[in-house]
């Protein structure tokens, strides 16, 4: 049975790889785990927990020497020595910025997985720890920016006066700033965002913010990345982030691409256009930063009184929640590398997932991989050579309309002149229900039908009550119509919840909600 060290992070790191709960699925895959003394301390998963969860709590040279070992950041000079020989390390590596530490591990004969390597595939989504950390540090990004701004970001009428709502600009709208667009969106502010990918503007608009489009052509992503842009498109939208510093209060940038440093978005002429007050957030900062002026891991003041921040550890600062879902997504990847559940670990090459995040195998240096093509958006469908008659929508001419409006007329003026009381008032109620309800459901989307099943129930409800009412009435045609109303309307109520229960059941899983 393999045993798997889980080790305490250095002092800048708040976070743990793996949690209790973790641990405990850890070792239903068939693993001993041991815990370092007090790695989860600063996540608030102190070593109690973790006994209980069935690990051994261990010192920091035991948990170094175990045959696999999970950590968050990359090992230092003294950590890679104290690896067992031939064990397994697991941790964000960044192998394409650090090709120096891939041939340090590779100098030790162990084998390394890069959990900053892993492709941007549906199979891949649960070990996406990148997105995971993503969503965190895009959320407490414009936390940070809240605190430094002190003030409002939803606008507000009081007696006091008005207070106008904050303009917030996301720069980049991956995992990180579709995280922030929607937590600055919830606050109440005015949020605006570009991105190179046209096909993210679903996305923003979807979360409460305003996608401001760069109206060049650039090449579509196709490993679900951000690309290098070209000298057109950058000309244009440093225009716009000049136009934009002038404007925005808040600005968030989160423009990476991965074995790069990062884009220089927003220039020291940009920042001096913005309001004293005003909040920076340059979540690239430790890639070199997204603006001019930004230090990794500094809080700088400008000559006019603009606030950038450069924190390397927005993660961090939400530890708990950051090693929970950090933790899950190395489980994950550990369940996908022990496929018999027996504690032996196995790295299958002909697996893209494995074969992307492995750097280095048996003291082999196997990084890069081979690309893994992956497009963010679906090409359009070649169009048919010769398109299908019967997919032509017939519509209805314009004189059939008008004879159809002309007799329904006629029909209910008939009734009106020749049927006996109270069956005119009842007819006209009836005809003016199926017009308003034609044109009521008709203009729903197809896709709010099944939603608007609940409120059609309702409706249903109170057709039967009032068919109930009217089989008491002494006319038997008006009996026979309340029978009949009865009977379709509790057909639809039923048939209603039947579909509803369909539809929960979807989103069920292993039969508990």
């Amino acid at each position: 049975m393999t045993q798997i060290g889980i080790v305490r992070e250095g002092p800048e790191e708040a976070r743990v790889a793996a949690t209790p709960a973790t641990v405990q699925s850890l070792r239903k895959l068939g693993y001993e785990v041991a815990v370092e003394t007090g790695a989860g301390e600063r996540s608030s998963y102190p070593d109690d927990e973790y006994r209980q969860a069935g690990a051994e709590i261990v010192g920091q040279a035991e948990a170094w020497s175990r045959p696999v070992v999970l950590k968050i950041n990359p090992p230092s000079d003294a950590e890679i020595a104290a690896l067992a020989d031939n064990a397994t390390l697991i941790a964000l590596l960044s192998p394409a910025l650090k090709p120096e530490l891939v041939e340090k591990l590779a100098q030790r004969g162990i084998t390394a997985l890069a959990l900053d390597a892993v492709p941007r595939i549906s199979r891949a989504q649960s070990m996406d720890v990148l997105s995971s950390m993503a969503n965190i540090s895009g959320y407490r990004a414009v936390v940070e920016a809240a605190h430094e701004f002190g003030r409002f970001f939803t606008g507000q009428v009081t007696a006091a006066g008005k207070v106008p709502p904050a303009k917030v600009l996301v720069a980049g709208a991956g995992v990180a700033g579709l995280a922030a667009i929607g937590a600055a969106s919830s606050l109440g502010a005015i949020v605006r965002a570009t991105d190179p990918r046209p096909e993210v503007a679903d996305q923003v608009s979807s979360i409460g913010g305003t996608y401001i489009p760069v109206d060049v052509e650039v090449e579509k992503s196709t490993d679900g990345y951000a690309k290098a842009t070209s000298a057109d498109y950058d000309r244009r939208a440093a225009e716009i982030y000049t136009e934009q510093a002038a404007d925005v209060d808040i600005i968030v940038t989160t423009a990476q691409i991965p074995g790069r440093a990062a884009p220089r978005l927003i220039t020291a002429s940009d920042v001096a256009l913005m309001k004293p007050g005003s909040v920076i957030v340059d979540m690239a900062a430790a890639q070199g930063g997204n603006v001019e002026g930004s230090v990794a891991g500094e809080r700088v003041v400008t000559d006019n009184g603009v606030i950038i921040l450069g924190y390397t550890d927005l993660a961090s600062r939400l530890s708990t929640q950051a090693s929970q879902l950090y933790g899950t997504n190395v489980a994950n990847l550990v369940e996908l590398l022990t496929p018999n559940k027996d504690g032996a670990l196995t790295i299958d090459f002909d697996d893209v997932v494995q074969r992307s995040v492995t750097v280095v195998r048996d003291g082999e240096v196997t990084w890069p991989p081979p690309p893994v093509q992956v497009a963010a958006a679906p090409s359009p469908a070649a169009p048919a050579a010769e398109p299908a008659v019967a997919a032509e929508k017939k519509t209805m001419s314009a004189g059939k309309k008008v004879g159809l409006i002309v007799a329904g007329i006629a029909a209910l003026f008939l009734v009106n002149l020749f049927a006996p009381a109270p069956l005119p008032q009842h007819f006209t109620v009836l005809m003016l229900s199926v017009v308003i309800g034609f044109y009521v459901i008709g203009k729903v989307h197809h896709a709010l039908h099944t939603p608007l099943m609940s409120v059609t129930n309702a409706i249903s409800g109170v057709i039967i009550v009032g068919a109930m009412l009217q089989i008491t009435d002494g006319n038997p045609v008006v009996q026979v119509i309340a029978a009949v109303a009865v009977l379709l309307a509790s057909i639809n109520i039923f048939g209603g919840f039947a579909v509803t229960r369909r539809m929960l059941s979807m989103f069920t899983k292993g039969g508990q909600k």
